[in-house]
């Protein structure tokens, strides 16, 4: 199986479009090189694992931001809205695995799904959890991960059996240590959740547009200070800054695949003044525009 770079692609509302693996082996393994592009807002049904090769990121997911290292890693849940960004430049690499739980459970009948995937999926304290090589269980964990991945850079003859075995480690682990005491959300939980999602959608469906506070409130049916705090405690920044994040991160992309020039691409992401552009750019990826252009179409 090929090691694949990190290239999110979601619909309006954040899911990840991406397709990981195939029917008949439903896992892929990234390299992550935040170098190149941070890792953006977005959710899918798959488990996600990883393990930090190097530098540092910042991960935010379900109510929590953490800043993890080299040797430390993380688990997402299944649905659960997460974005990793290497706030510092520190040339952060991640080798990740995404993988449908189906790959370890089997069929939904089947005693190792019943007794160990589904609750893992079901447990909402569980939404992420951040791995420690100072934890011995979490080190066994990292170790599955990184061995999981390894056997899918490989691609040898067989490595289907070690990419499983390994999963189904890190799978046990996480039941084996993961609070069993049931955990309803609370309404609040709920409700944010689902005025996050709405407000996602309006701003991904019209980024490229002039768009005020009012209008991504309004998307959502609440007020402008309730947009603030929920964009402030779900996501842990204003409505507007991530808007111009994403802006950002889809003229990046336009800027390896689409024909259109620099300025062309700048006015259909919603940036009417080119200096402005130019230095947001540069503020999120450490080049210019031009530059970023060069160097990916080189690197390709």
């Amino acid at each position: 199986m090929a090691i694949s770079e990190c290239c999110v692609q979601t619909n309006s509302q954040g899911q990840e479009l991406t397709r990981h693996g195939s029917d008949s082996f439903p896992v892929a393994c990234y390299q992550d090189d935040f170098q190149i592009m941070n890792v953006p807002w977005h959710w899918h049904t798959e488990w996600e694992a990883v393990r930090i090769h190097s530098g540092s990121c910042t991960v935010v997911a379900g109510q929590q931001k953490r800043t993890l290292h080299a040797g430390e890693g993380f688990f997402i849940n299944s649905g659960i809205l997460h974005g990793c960004w290497d706030e510092d430049a520190t040339g952060c690499v991640f080798h990740s695995l995404v993988f449908h739980p189906r790959l370890v459970g089997g069929s939904l009948d089947s005693a190792i799904y019943q007794n160990y995937v589904q609750p893992v999926m079901e447990n909402r304290t569980l939404e992420w959890i951040s791995l420690s090589p100072e934890v011995p269980w979490q080190q066994d964990a990292l170790d599955a991960i990184e061995a999981a991945w390894q056997a899918c850079s490989r691609n040898e003859p067989g490595y289907e059996f070690n990419v499983r075995s390994s999963l189904s480690r890190l799978t046990l682990r996480l039941w084996q240590n993961m609070p069993h005491t049931p955990y309803q959300p609370t309404a609040k939980n709920f409700r944010d959740a689902d005025r996050i999602k709405s407000m996602l959608s309006f701003l991904h469906a019209h980024y490229g547009d002039t768009v005020t506070i009012s209008q991504i409130a309004a998307a959502a049916s609440i007020g402008e200070s309730e947009c603030l705090r929920c964009f402030r405690s779900s996501i842990g920044t204003t409505p507007i800054q991530y808007l111009k994040q994403y802006r950002i991160r889809q003229a990046a992309g336009l800027m390896l695949y689409s024909p259109l020039s620099i300025s062309e691409i700048a006015a259909s992401c919603g940036f009417q003044d080119m200096s402005y552009f130019t230095k947001s750019f540069r503020d999120a990826y450490g080049c210019t525009p031009t530059q970023y252009r060069k160097k990916e179409c080189r690197s390709d």
